[in-house]
């Protein structure tokens, strides 16, 4: 999964984004802003900002800072953050080499992005690097199911899906064991639970 066919199929992408997936992907975007509006946080880092669907349900106290690599859907994202006052800065940047200082966050989200990029252990270093010691690392992604139906679809589905970018069989072991953290929760977060919510807590200083 190179990041010049991940960028294109994205840019390629980007007219259609909100139509198809806005509404599929819903429910698990608006899980993880709620769990990061409930919190103490006040400066986010969301990863894989897209065109971004999640920045009007921030508080809108919080000092928002999203990346993304298609400039196409960063181009829809900074036309949707005018005149919201909670979104800081919109980046083009790969999720796998952030250009920001240690500890610049106090939580960091990343949506979608988990099962897309090239190398998940760069993209957890750099999470755990950017995020303050105890912050919030939440993750919204599919994930395979362990057996059944749904597993052998998966698994059935697993070359043709990393021909478009995408691991379809990334597992919660997995993802966790990538992540170097320990899992604080999972919960249901669309398509009859198809798309978790993971929460993990950054290690402390």
């Amino acid at each position: 999964m190179e990041l010049d066919l991940i960028r294109r199929l994205y840019g390629k992408g980007a007219g259609i984004y909100d139509a198809v997936f806005g509404p599929l992907l819903d429910r698990g975007r608006q899980a993880a802003v709620e769990a990061i509006n409930a919190s103490d946080a006040r400066s986010v880092l969301e990863v894989g900002v897209g065109t971004g669907l999640s920045l009007p349900l921030y508080r809108h106290d919080l000092r928002v800072t999203g990346i993304d690599l298609s400039p196409e859907m960063l181009t829809k994202a900074r036309e949707r953050a005018r005149g919201l006052e909670q979104v800081d800065a919109l980046h083009e940047m790969d999720a796998q080499n952030l250009a920001f200082a240690d500890a610049s966050f106090d939580a960091a989200v990343a949506m979608y992005v988990a099962a897309v990029v090239p190398d998940m252990g760069r993209l957890f270093g750099e999470l755990r690097r950017v995020c303050k010691p105890g912050g919030s690392i939440l993750v919204v992604n599919h994930l395979a199911a362990e057996s059944g139906v749904l597993g052998a679809f998966d698994r059935l589905m697993a070359p043709a899906s990393r021909a478009m970018a995408v691991r379809s069989d990334l597992k919660l072991k997995t993802l966790a064991e990538t992540a170097g953290l320990a899992v604080e929760g999972v919960e249901d977060a669309g398509i009859g639970g198809y798309i978790k919510l993971v929460r993990f807590r950054n290690r402390p200083g």
